[in-house]
């Protein structure tokens, strides 16, 4: 089993506290300024999306479509300005869950173990800070 890895996408200025705490929790998390190429997913357990606007219809139906990007777990991080409807519209567009920017690193990390709990193909490992492995 490998470690649980994140893809952090488009991080912004509070980008380091959820990218500090990811990996203080155990994830393994690499940080990118913009979308990888179609290969670049194949390694990652969870892909984060950090957006501007609240226009996430189009991105999680382009990153579901990518070649073997598979059951891997989507998270979009909104601002507060986001109507309800606008999330649900995530939802259907291939987002398992979107969450406000402002959101607890921990409320993230439990939402990316949930959705990653049914997948036996996406099992990996938390490491802990005292050097033991915890699966999750």
């Amino acid at each position: 089993m490998d470690q649980c890895s994140i893809l952090y996408i488009r991080p912004g200025a509070d980008a380091d506290t959820h990218v500090e705490a990811l990996r203080t929790l155990g994830f393994s998390v690499h940080v990118s300024p913009d979308l990888p190429s179609a290969d670049g997913y194949s390694s990652y357990h969870a892909v984060i999306v950090r957006v501007a606007d609240c226009k996430l219809t189009q991105l999680g139906t382009r990153l579901r479509a990518k070649p073997r990007f598979g059951r891997r777990v989507l998270i979009g991080l909104v601002p507060d300005s986001c109507t309800e409807q606008q999330r649900r519209e995530a939802a259907i567009s291939g987002f398992d869950v979107t969450l406000p920017e402002a959101c607890h690193p921990r409320d993230l990390a439990a939402h990316i173990l949930r959705r990653l709990r049914p997948f036996p193909e996406y099992r990996c490992l938390l490491r802990a800070p005292n050097g033991r492995r915890k699966a999750a």
